[in-house]
Parts: C-alpha cells; structure tokens; sequence
C-alpha cells in the first residue's frame, strides 16, 4: 500500500466483511487510533471532497506482505526472530505467538528453538466501540499452557507496547514467566516492557522528533 486512500480502501473493505477494529488496527499494523480514523474515513465518503491530503493520526503503515505470502521467506524470518532470541535471553519452554500475526512467525520460531506453541487473542480483537480496556484477551486452549513455563513472546509489530504488556501480564497472570519479546518491526524504539526485554528486526525512527 503506498498511500492514504489505499489504507482507507482496505480498512472499508475489512469493515465490510465483519472485522472489529481491533482487528482491523492489526491486519493494517496500526494503531487503534489510526484503525478508527481510517474506518471513520471510509465511511465519511459520501460526497466528493477536495482532493487534500488527509490529516490523520501520527502513524507508519508496515506492509509485510511479501514475507507473510512466502512459506520459505517465513520460515527465514522465524529464524532470524529465533536468532535474536537465543543471543542474552536463555532458553524457553513455550513460544507465545500474539494473534493474527504473530502466530505463523511463532510457529517458525518454536520450531527453531524446539519448544512448545501458544497463542494468545489480545483484547483489541473484541474491540469495536466503547472502551478497550473493559475487554480481555486469552489462550487459545488448542495451543500449548504456559502455566509454570518460561515464555519468549513473538509478534510481527510493535506500536505502542500495549498489546505486549497485556501478553506479558496474562502469561505472569497465568502462572508463566515472560523472557523476552521479539518482533520483525518496531515502530516505538521499545528497548523493554515491565521488565521484559524486546527485540526487533528493524526500527523505525521519525528523524527530527526528539
């Protein structure tokens, strides 16, 4: 996607088919904020508008499509994740992967790394309206417990940290301990959360903030 109207585009058509936009923030790698503002854009055009460019929420797009669509490309990127992992962190018991994202790279991940699989629902995919944080996420009771287990953490972005830390204090929640996080593309320069540290492929830095 290379520009504005493509992402309210897509955040229509994911709309259309039923996504909250919890789920919508992630498809897009968003934030909640730019996931509303991009709904809320869609649906606002009803009549034609001068052609200026949009004003939205301060945010970057990560469109890691060209590695999702490639099963081989994954599997070096797990690796990779993997990698980063096993440097300074020790060795886990469970690979927690974050849904949607998350769990395809976890998968390749805990192959790697030889441990078991979980996954976790966060509470944006239930958000829609109202306040997120009267929400909860969850395991996946089809995946592996974390109870009593040291856990890396692996999803595909980081925005603000804040579907981390709710990773991080349900495993803690549930009895696990969280090692570390790792991602592909970190957009905040995250270095830890709550005492967790998180690893990244890639940051993003905006030249000239302070």
């Amino acid at each position: 996607m290379k520009n504005v109207d493509d992402l309210i585009a897509s955040a229509a058509e994911l709309a259309d088919r039923g996504l909250s936009k919890g789920e919508i923030a992630d498809e897009l790698n968003v934030s909640r904020e730019t996931a509303s503002w991009l709904v809320e854009r869609s649906g606002a055009a009803t009549e034609p508008e001068p052609r200026a460019e949009p004003e939205g929420p301060d945010d970057i797009h990560v469109d890691w499509n060209a590695i999702g669509s490639g099963g081989k490309r994954l599997t070096y990127v797990g690796r990779a994740l993997a990698d980063l992992l096993m440097e300074t962190n020790g060795e886990a018991d469970v690979t927690v992967g974050i849904e949607k994202a998350g769990v395809p790279l976890a998968t390749s991940v805990s192959r790697e790394l030889e441990t078991t699989l979980a996954a976790y629902s966060p509470a944006k995919h239930q958000w829609d309206e109202g306040d997120i944080e009267d929400l909860g996420g969850g395991f996946s009771r089809n995946f592996s417990p974390v109870e009593g287990r040291k856990c890396f953490i692996v999803d595909d972005t980081v925005t603000s940290g804040t579907t981390l830390r709710e990773t991080i204090d349900a495993i803690r929640s549930e009895g696990g301990e969280p090692l570390a996080c790792v991602v592909i593309v970190d957009k905040q320069g995250v270095e830890e959360i709550d005492g967790v540290p998180v690893h990244s492929l890639i940051n993003v830095v905006r030249v000239g903030e302070q």
